[in-house]
C-alpha cells in the first residue's frame, strides 16, 4: 500500500506541471493583459494611461517579455512557495489565497459531511423502497436540487433567512462579533453562518450522489450474493447494511471524490451572494482583470485538490471493499 501511495504522488508531479502550463496558455488566450484592462477601467471611470506609462508598466511587471518566459518565472517559483505577484492587489499571491483558503477548505468539508449523511440514507431507503409515495417524492426533489442554481438557493435563503426571518445572513460572522475575541457565543454564530452556505453547495450534489446510491443499491439487491445471504436467514437489516450497501456505496465514493474541485469553483457565485471570504470571489476577479498569477494558482489549488481527493477515494475503496487490492 504504502508504494502505491508514492507511485501515485510521484506521478501527480508532471501530471501538476502539465495542468499548469495548460491553464496557463488558456488563461493568457484572451487578447490583452492586465494593463489592457486597467486602461480599459481608467477610460470608463473618466481617467486615463498614456501609452508610455503603459508600456513602462508593462516593462515593470514583465508583460513584455514572452510567453514561455513569463510561464517559467511563475513555476520556477513553486518549489519556494513564490506564486508569482498579484497586479491587481499588489501583492504577492499565496498570502491573498492564504487569507480565504481556509474558510473555503472548512466549507468545503462541510458540504462533503452534507452530501454524504444526506444521500447514503436516502438512496437506501429509495431503494427499498422503490416507487412508494416516499420514493417517489425523493426522487423528485432529486430531480429538483438538480436543477435550481445554488446562487439562486442563495437568494432564496438571504430572503427567508434576512427579510421573513430578520437574521444577520450575510458574512461569516454576525458584525456584532466582527473584530472581538473569540467566545462560546462567537463560536455558536460562526457555526450557524457557516452551514447555510455549506447545504446550498452540498444539495445539488447531493441529488446526484442519491440518485447513484439508489441505482447501485437496486442493482447490488439483484445480485446472487444477497439472495443467498437471504437464503441463509439473514435479517433482511443485516443483508442490506453488511452486503448491499457495502457494495453499492464504491460509486458514491468515488464521484465524491470528484465533487471537491466542483465545490471550490462553485462557491464562486455563493461566496459572491452571500459575502462570506471563500477563494471563489477572488478568483471571479482575477480572471476579469486578467490576473493571470492568482487565476492560474487557482486553477493548480484546483487540479491538486482533484488529485489528492481520488487518491483519497482510491484507499478509502480499498478498505471499503476488500476485492480492491492495491500492489
Amino acid at each position: 500500500m504504502l508504494a502505491y501511495v508514492i507511485r501515485r504522488l510521484l506521478a501527480m508531479i508532471p501530471m501538476l506541471i502539465a495542468i499548469s502550463f495548460i491553464s496557463f496558455v488558456i488563461i493568457q488566450l484572451p487578447p490583452g493583459d492586465y494593463l489592457n484592462t486597467l486602461q480599459a477601467v481608467a477610460g470608463s471611470s473618466g481617467g486615463g494611461m498614456t501609452q508610455e506609462q503603459a508600456e513602462l508598466l508593462r516593462e515593470r511587471y514583465g508583460l513584455n517579455e514572452s510567453f514561455l518566459t513569463q510561464y517559467w518565472k511563475w513555476v520556477s517559483g513553486f518549489p519556494k512557495g513564490d506564486f508569482g505577484y498579484s497586479y491587481e492587489w499588489g501583492s504577492d499571491v499565496w498570502p491573498l489565497i492564504d487569507d480565504r483558503i481556509g474558510y473555503t477548505l472548512l466549507l468545503g468539508s462541510c458540504s462533503l459531511l452534507v452530501m454524504f449523511v444526506l444521500s447514503i440514507p436516502i438512496g437506501i431507503y429509495s431503494a427499498t423502497h422503490q416507487y412508494s409515495v416516499g420514493d417517489t417524492m425523493l426522487s423528485a426533489l432529486a430531480f429538483l436540487g438538480l436543477s435550481v442554481p445554488g446562487f439562486l438557493l442563495a437568494l432564496i435563503w438571504l430572503y427567508v433567512g434576512g427579510i421573513l426571518l430578520n437574521l444577520d445572513v450575510l458574512g461569516e460572522i454576525s458584525r456584532e462579533y466582527v473584530n472581538q475575541p473569540w467566545t462560546w457565543d462567537k463560536t455558536w454564530d460562526y457555526f450557524l453562518h457557516l452551514w447555510p452556505p455549506a447545504i446550498i453547495l452540498g444539495l445539488a450534489s447531493t441529488a446526484q450522489l442519491m440518485r447513484i446510491m439508489r441505482n447501485g443499491m437496486l442493482d447490488a439487491m439483484n445480485q446472487q450474493y444477497i439472495t443467498t445471504a437471504r437464503a441463509k436467514g439473514l435479517t433482511e437489516r443485516k443483508v442490506i447494511n453488511k452486503y448491499a450497501v457495502r457494495s453499492a456505496i464504491n460509486p458514491v465514493v468515488s464521484v465524491l471524490a470528484m465533487e471537491v474541485p466542483k465545490i471550490i469553483s462553485s462557491s464562486i457565485l455563493i461566496g459572491v451572494v452571500m459575502s462570506v471570504p471563500t477563494t471563489g470571489p477572488l478568483f471571479l476577479h482575477a480572471l476579469l482583470s486578467q490576473d493571470m498569477y492568482v487565476a492560474g494558482t487557482f486553477l493548480m489549488l484546483m487540479s491538486a485538490m482533484l488529485l489528492a481527493s481520488n487518491l483519497i477515494a482510491d484507499l478509502v475503496l480499498g478498505w471499503l471493499d476488500p476485492r480492491i487490492v492495491y500492489t
